[in-house]
């Protein structure tokens, strides 16, 4: 496929704007560019082809079943784009006269009162741009807390489990604070021996997400916040797995402090393609007075994470979401999620295996190593094979914990009949494993493109064009 900017052609363009209606305003010499900026030059036909193929090489879940695990890549209702599209939110300037803008923050009180009720906390900020900055968020609100209290010096560790999302360790670093990681036990929870070795006077928190990365509800959640806050410690709560207990168990009721939510993942707005995101942030009412705020829509020197109040339009797209299914749909959305993963993974079982065979909860693992052993094929290589088949890959090789990991997430967005067609192809290639390990490892065989460098790309990569 040729690049936008290979299909040009100097002098080449199309008219979409219509006349300017207001007067001409000459633009200082001094503001204008010395060279044009390269642009590409194409017809409107090409333009629209140019889309049309990208369209075409791009798997989502408008296309096909999309179960990459602890994701959340779901089906989201068109009526919360239509929702935060409408001119007066779509529109408004974040700088525009408090008195012209009372419909926004009404919207914005309105999204905070259902999200705190869903999360157990007492007050929340939708600054964060994304998930990682929710958590940057929230680990900060554990820090200046300790830092009022005259303990910032002392407490200098964050606790994290090893099966934990990478940012975890990478939010904790960037807080200043030493990561202290713990192993987790054989089935796949919080090691509580392990946990209370490493607790002390020097614990800042623990960071945790429950149902954890394995897909499992730790059933010891209430005895781990409480060991946490018997050392003076707080406990963060990600919320990347939220969409498995939304509405049936709140994490402020488990004993978590700050939460943060992707509000992209589990609360209607479509997740992937670079964003826009929402990191949404909770907390009880001991951290409410650190949460930050915009120095110019709230008055007076706050911390500001990011512009006036973070993306507005995806907090409107959550808050539609929330408000269309109601009290008793965002639990039945949840119990739905868990029931997919359990009906999937009790469909695949007797081919892949499940790296803990036990109830799941929106997600599930398969451990490939006993059969890679036997046929040579590797996790990358049936996922690979999967593009053949029309269904987007899940997450591969995470939880570390896990070393062939598979991670699904059905979500509750797929039909039954989407489930037993899935389930029929694991079985397929789990087969095929076997009678043809060397289709697998050249796999895929149909798509634009196959089997990227990634050491290459990720160490050399080309992010934008050059003329030859």
């Amino acid at each position: 496929m040729k690049l936008i900017f290979e299909r040009s052609v100097p002098g080449r363009h199309l008219d979409l704007l219509p006349a300017c209606d207001v007067e001409l305003v000459e633009i200082p010499a001094a503001l204008k560019r010395e060279v044009a900026p390269a642009l590409p030059e194409v017809s409107e036909s090409e333009l629209s082809r140019h889309y049309t193929e990208l369209n075409k090489q791009v798997h989502g879940v408008n296309s096909g079943f999309y179960p990459l695990g602890s994701c959340t890549m779901k089906y989201n209702p068109r009526i919360d784009e239509e929702m935060a599209a409408l001119p007066g939110f779509a529109n408004i300037h974040p700088l525009a006269p408090a008195h012209t803008t009372l419909g926004c923050q009404e919207a914005l009180e309105t999204s905070k009162k259902y999200l705190c009720e869903i999360f157990g906390m007492d007050d929340c900020t939708f600054q964060p741009a994304a998930g990682a900055h929710g958590e940057f968020t929230g680990v900060l609100l554990i820090k200046q807390y300790h830092d009022a209290r005259g303990e910032g010096q002392q407490r200098t560790k964050i606790i994290v489990p090893d099966s934990a999302h990478g940012t975890n360790p990478a939010t904790a670093n960037m807080c200043g604070y030493q990561v202290v990681n713990i192993a987790s036990a054989p089935n796949g929870c919080v090691d509580l021996e392990a946990l209370k070795a490493v607790l002390g006077p020097d614990t800042a928190g623990l960071m945790l997400t429950n149902p954890n990365t394995v897909g499992i509800f730790d059933e010891n959640i209430l005895e781990i916040t409480r060991l946490v806050h018997e050392v003076g410690g707080l406990c963060y709560y990600d919320g990347a797995n939220l969409n498995a207990v939304m509405g049936v168990v709140r994490p402020g009721d488990m004993g978590f402090d700050c939460i943060h939510s992707n509000l992209h993942k589990t609360f209607a707005t479509p997740h992937g393609g670079g964003g826009p995101g929402a990191g949404a942030v909770g907390c009880k009412a001991h951290l409410a007075p650190y949460l930050p705020k915009s120095a110019l829509l709230d008055g007076g020197e706050h911390i500001q994470v990011r512009s006036f109040s973070g993306n507005f339009g995806v907090v409107l797209k959550a808050m539609t979401y929330v408000m269309t299914l109601g009290q008793e749909g965002i639990p039945e959305a949840a119990k739905n999620a868990v029931l997919n993963a359990n009906y999937l993974q009790a469909k695949i079982k007797g081919t892949f295996e499940p790296a803990f065979d036990r109830i799941c909860m929106h997600e599930f693992v398969l451990d490939l190593s006993k059969y890679k052993k036997e046929t040579g094929v590797s996790a990358l290589d049936v996922a690979k094979t999967l593009i053949d088949h029309g269904m987007h890959p899940p997450t591969i090789y995470f939880p570390l914990i896990v070393h062939e990991a598979l991670m699904l997430e059905p979500t509750e967005t797929e039909t039954r009949e989407t489930l037993d067609w899935a389930a029929e192809i694991y079985r397929n290639l789990y087969e095929l494993g076997f009678k043809d390990p060397e289709y697998m490892h050249n796999a895929p065989h149909s798509a634009y493109i196959g089997r990227p460098d990634d050491v290459r790309a990720t160490r050399t990569p080309v992010v934008r064009w050059t003329k030859a």
